[in-house]
């Protein structure tokens, strides 16, 4: 009999993540880039794999680079393009630069010198050229002047970061500065490259713009593309659609409203329809994304339409056209799972095409899906979908096995959905994950662990940074509630804890360890709960609100303490959206739901954690929340990564993140 054994911190450093998934125009192969990490050198590598739709093993693409990402097939399908930096013929990369490499092998070959390099890239149709993202100095004119400017900042001697911009920074870095986001053409074979946004004053969306900013029209002659009309650019304005002539470089805004944000472009087609996501800011600021169109030319009956305004669910983007031009494909959530969905476009209605788990990313060409989905039992797995005539689709048939091999000996405990009585009485969700070998007559600790957002969800989904198997298997019966306010539940739900932050997701926590404390298999004195951003905040809350001695200890990782200290954060312009007033004008309000208003109530031990990195909870939270715990004479311990972000994300980080976790845990343990 084979020897079983529980998933550890080292096992997760060495599965290969899938990303970057894109499908050859026939739907005969896929390409997927593949992540790995080494902990020994501490630090991750990816290359791309190629993937038959019809089976047989992945072939093992790219070989020199160290991190080639974010594939995409020409159109013709004779070469694949990719964003990397490498060393070649003499020079090595000091940008990201495009990459194209022929499906059957050989050396990529490098195709862009552009000097402040490429973030994101589109082939256009005729696969002779590439529309590409660039943060580029926007006085600046030609790829020499762009060079010239890159090369002086580089050479500068000061290192203050100098800006009169509203938004200057986002999640860990600092906007570039003195550098818009741009969408640039490039030549393949000649290497040309020509600023389409060029003296407009036009720029794309500041917050990572990326590959679904902008498209291309079927006939290579537009790009689509959102921007942030508003003359002081905010991470909470509404972004406009506008489309440029490619030949002419002409500008026109083709879709505005001071009450709507548009963004994710995407061309029907026939081009005579662009797809993208609309969401009414006017009416709520957390109003979610729904799929609309926009009919192109003068002749168009109607302009725009908001086709799934009736289906409560919030649309992701990408948005892709299936081939005919009937229907839209796209992710969204749904009970604390997220699937991939068509949606008709005459009837307005919406089928799952390929069942979450967590459907991380897809592709489609022609009657063939493909997509990269992981569960909360597994990683990332690539399946291809094949649709017959009449819309139905066939059994998924799985593409790859990474990381069978690593995974075929350990042994998960199994996890269920559990559904329970919460705030005002609604029903509300939590997966409830076992240790392994879990035996329901012996006695098992308790550990909440509390997702971020606030709207965001925990989801069946593998996740490396809270893997609650590894949580699991320190022998913790792990619940995970999906508390007032959380996605995927519909919109009242997801809206109902607005301007009274804390009040409602306390109510389901303790409901939700209620529920568990009633199992026999729960030992009540061994109760710990832990959370990260929005989830550090709920513990940092429950700290100043929870009666002392129901939790044995909390973990607060990138938590939020202070709602008026917070306003150092990148996010600052939605706080009065979300706690219903400016610091300035109700204190009070801000206070009522304030973890750092409610100090002199705490006493349970606390382990906090933050990096120096982390823009969207600045880590004077965390220092401020371990600071006041220590002058209260609090039991804590501070763990500060001064190179990490609102994640952990080095392996040896990570290792170490999850010895500090466990080992704070064990202390507080009265077993």
């Amino acid at each position: 009999m084979a020897r079983h054994r529980t998933l550890s911190i080292d096992d997760l450093w060495a599965l290969q993540r899938v990303g970057g998934l894109a499908l050859s125009p026939d739907g005969a192969q896929a390409v997927c880039s593949v992540g790995s990490y080494s902990m020994e050198d501490n630090k991750g590598t990816s290359a791309l794999w190629l993937l038959s739709t019809f089976g047989g093993e992945p072939r093992r693409l790219t070989q020199a680079g160290e991190k080639d990402g974010q594939p995409a097939w020409s159109p013709t399908g004779e070469r694949i393009a990719f964003i990397a930096r490498r060393e070649q013929q003499g020079k090595k990369d000091d940008t990201p630069q495009l990459y194209v490499i022929a499906p059957d092998g050989g050396e990529a070959r490098r195709v862009s010198d552009f000097a402040p390099g490429v973030d994101a890239f589109k082939w256009f149709p005729d696969g002779k050229r590439i529309a590409f993202v660039s943060w580029v100095w926007p006085d600046a004119r030609g790829s020499a002047a762009q060079a010239k400017r890159h090369q002086a900042f580089k050479d500068r001697k000061e290192t203050a970061y100098v800006t009169s911009e509203a938004q200057y920074r986002y999640w860990d870095r600092n906007l570039p500065m003195g550098r818009v986001a741009h969408v640039l053409v490039l030549d393949v074979e000649s290497g040309r490259v020509r600023d389409l946004f060029e003296g407009s004053g036009y720029q794309l969306q500041r917050d990572d713009p990326d590959a679904h900013s902008f498209d291309i029209s079927p006939d290579g002659r537009h790009i689509a593309f959102a921007f942030d009309p508003a003359p002081e650019k905010r991470l909470d304005n509404c972004k406009s659609l506008a489309e440029v002539a490619v030949r002419s470089g002409r500008i026109e805004v083709i879709a505005q409203d001071k009450a709507w944000d548009f963004e994710a472009p995407r061309y029907s087609p026939d081009g005579k329809r662009i797809a993208f996501l609309a969401s009414h800011q006017g009416k709520r600021h957390t109003m979610p994304d729904h799929a609309a169109v926009l009919q192109r030319g003068v002749d168009a009956p109607v302009k725009q339409q908001v086709l799934s305004a009736a289906w409560d669910h919030a649309v992701n983007a990408p948005i892709r056209w299936s081939a005919d031009g009937d229907a839209l494909f796209f992710t969204a959530e749904d009970q604390g799972r997220c699937h991939l969905w068509r949606f008709d476009v005459a009837t307005r209605t919406a089928a799952v095409v390929a069942q979450g788990g967590w459907v991380q990313g897809f592709d489609v060409a022609g009657d063939v899906v493909v997509t990269a989905a992981d569960a909360m039992d597994h990683p990332a797995r690539v399946h291809v979908h094949r649709a017959g005539i009449d819309g139905t689709t066939d059994a998924p048939q799985r593409l790859e096995r990474f990381n069978d091999d690593l995974l075929k000996p350990i042994r998960l405990g199994r996890y269920e959905d559990v559904r329970l009585k919460g705030a005002q009485g609604d029903e509300i969700q939590a997966w409830v994950i076992y240790p392994p070998g879990f035996d329901p007559k012996k006695k098992y600790p308790l550990l909440h662990s509390i997702h971020g957002g606030p709207h965001a969800a925990a989801g069946d989904t593998f996740h490396y940074r809270w893997n609650t198997h590894v949580f699991a298997a320190q022998g913790y019966v792990v619940a995970c509630v999906n508390y007032h306010g959380s996605s995927g539940f519909g919109y009242g739900f997801l809206d109902s804890i607005t301007h009274r932050w804390g009040e409602l997701e306390l109510q389901d926590v303790e409901a939700t360890t209620d529920l568990m404390l009633k199992a026999p298999y729960i030992d009540r004195g061994r109760v710990f709960a832990t959370g990260g951003s929005y989830g550090g905040y709920m513990v940092a809350w429950m700290n100043g609100h929870v009666k002392p001695g129901r939790y044995q200890a909390y973990v607060c990782h990138a938590g939020c303490f202070d709602w008026t200290a917070m306003f150092s954060d990148d996010a600052y312009t939605w706080h009065a959206k979300e706690l219903g007033a400016w610091y300035w004008d109700d204190p009070a309000k801000v206070n009522s739901q304030s973890p750092h208003a409610f100090a002199k109530n705490m006493k349970t031990p606390t382990l906090v954690i933050h990096g120096a990195l982390d823009f969207r909870v600045p880590d004077q939270q965390g220092l401020a929340y371990y600071n006041t715990l220590k002058a209260r004479g609090v039991d804590s311990r501070l763990v500060w990564f001064p190179d990490e972000n609102h994640w952990i994300l080095k392996p040896r980080n990570s290792k170490l993140w999850y010895s500090e976790f466990f080992g704070w845990l064990s202390s507080h343990d009265k077993k």
